[in-house]
Formats: C-alpha cells, sequence, structure tokens
C-alpha cells in the first residue's frame, strides 16, 4: 500500500482542514508511520479518520484527537514531556519528535514492553517507557530523577477527577491535557500551572478509555 500518500490524505484531510496548522506537528505526522504501531490485520485501516483496538481493550485515537491534543500541548524542542498511556507508542513518538525528552508510563505491561521494542527498532533515543499506575506520575529509577518536573503532561486515558501526583510533577508555567468525567463521557481540558495555581480550558467533549481500572470510577 502507499502509506506515504495514505499519510499526506491524512495530515490534509483530518488534521489540517479542521484547523491545525503547526508545521512542526505536522511534519512530525509525516515522519511517523502509523500503520507500524496498529496491529497486522488493522495496517490498511491505519490512516482512518477513526480509533482502533490495539488489543487489551485499548485503542490507538483517531488522528485528529492525537493532534488536537499534542497541539494544546504547544511543545518545544527544549521541553521534557510526560505521556500517560503508552499504548501502541504511536503518540510516544510524535512526541519524540517534538520534544528533549519524553517519559511514557503504561498499566498494561504487555503494551509496554511491545511499544518499547517497536520505538528502540525505529531508532528513538529520546524516550523512557515504566510499566505503572499513570496517576501517580513517573516513579524515579535514579537519583537523577528524584526532583522530576515536566514542561507538559499529556494523559491518554480518561480519569474522574486530575490526579494530584500529576499535578505535583507539572512544573510552573507547565501544560497538562486530559480527559476528566465519568466512564461514558469526558471533557478536554488543558491545564496551565501559573504563579502555583491550576487554571482549566475545556475543549470539548471526548470519550477515553479508563486511566485506571473500574475501581476509579463510579458505578
Amino acid at each position: 500500500m502507499h502509506y506515504k500518500n495514505l499519510r499526506k490524505k491524512m495530515i490534509e484531510q483530518q488534521i489540517k482542514a479542521r484547523g491545525i496548522t503547526n508545521e512542526r506537528l505536522l511534519d512530525a505526522f509525516m515522519q511517523v508511520e502509523r500503520h507500524l504501531f496498529v496491529p497486522p490485520a488493522a495496517k490498511h485501516f491505519a490512516y482512518n479518520d477513526s480509533p482502533l483496538t490495539i488489543g487489551q481493550g485499548q485503542t490507538i485515537s483517531q488522528p485528529y484527537i492525537v493532534a488536537m491534543m499534542i497541539d494544546l500541548l504547544e511543545v518545544t524542542k527544549s521541553d521534557i514531556v510526560l505521556e500517560i498511556g503508552t499504548g501502541s507508542g504511536y503518540q510516544t513518538a510524535l512526541l519524540a519528535e517534538l520534544a528533549h525528552q519524553v517519559y511514557s508510563i503504561e498499566r498494561i505491561s504487555s503494551l509496554a514492553e511491545k511499544a518499547k521494542k517497536l520505538l528502540k527498532e525505529l531508532g528513538y533515543t529520546n524516550i523512557k517507557i515504566q510499566h505503572d499506575d499513570g496517576s501517580k506520575g513517573w516513579i524515579p529509577e535514579s537519583d537523577a530523577e528524584e526532583d522530576v518536573k515536566f514542561d507538559a503532561i499529556i494523559v491518554s486515558a480518561a480519569a474522574p477527577s486530575i490526579p494530584e501526583g500529576l499535578l505535583r510533577q507539572l512544573k510552573e508555567g507547565g501544560r497538562l491535557v486530559i480527559p476528566v468525567g465519568d466512564k461514558f463521557f469526558q471533557e478536554l481540558l488543558l491545564v496551565r500551572k501559573e504563579n502555583g495555581k491550576i487554571k482549566k480550558e475545556n475543549h470539548g467533549g471526548c470519550q477515553f478509555v479508563p486511566l485506571i481500572g473500574k475501581q476509579a470510577w463510579k458505578e
């Protein structure tokens, strides 16, 4: 299949057509081959305007949703970014194209290992993946990481509220994007930390898989 042409079409019709014009971000979408991050049987759907299942009850989000969330983060070349929900590693790769360093947490061990292997094979050297509960934030793996803070945090799964662990690890002036709500419907929030205070912007309705298992949701 002509995957390069499909990527160009995806960018033009699904992302640019909906108002996203950040050239660095669009270039990243061109560089990262989405079909490599989906199951073999779904490769011919990889550039469709829809989410796709990646197993373990998880999904790779619709390309536009990924683009919108990253666009809201305003990632710069010097940023250190925390991603909650590695999933297939697709968004991780996009972030690695844009940021200085990406830390990513995945709660499902098989997905974490698969993404780590693929991203290493693709040559990424600025990504660290951790298998843990992402709502707690990054668990330091060395003395150098004891006081780690992030310029930007992106959460690829829904939570009933913004986890305190993530707010603590957000730098002053940092941005956090997260879907917040119940298990059926959430609102996409952009959170900024300014002068020690948290400011929230609502960027519309959305629906994501849960950040943590059923225990996180009120039945």
